[in-house]
């Protein structure tokens, strides 16, 4: 069996050192990017829902009311374009804060629905 000599020792403790940022950096940007891909399927659900309320005549504000409740600081508008009801929302994903991904969703449902 080799031993090692004392130049190579210490050398394991060195290089986890110099990784051990890397793979905690990396596990925090995967969780920021589960967060903001959560945080997409909350605003088009959200969105979806403000449509079809659109659609079935509720108020503007009681549908932007409800994309809101879902997610916080969106920045909603709607529209009617014809026989359509749409709604548009948009927000900031902030990862890590540093990183800043914009997130949207829009959707239209038929006005005079139930």
């Amino acid at each position: 069996m080799k031993k090692k000599s004392d130049s190579e020792r210490g050398s394991v403790a060195a290089e986890l050192a110099i990784a051990l940022p890397a793979v905690v950096l990396a596990l925090l940007l995967g969780a920021g990017a589960l967060g903001a891909a959560a945080r997409q399927v909350s605003l088009q659900d959200a969105v979806a829902d403000a449509a079809r309320l659109l659609g079935r005549g509720e108020s503007a504000a009681t549908a932007h009311a409800a994309v809101t409740a879902s997610v916080s600081d969106a920045n909603v508008s709607s529209e009617l374009s014809g026989d359509l009801s749409c709604v548009s929302a948009s927000v900031d994903a902030v990862v890590g804060r540093v990183i800043r991904i914009p997130l949207t969703a829009s959707s239209c449902a038929l006005s005079g629905g139930l």
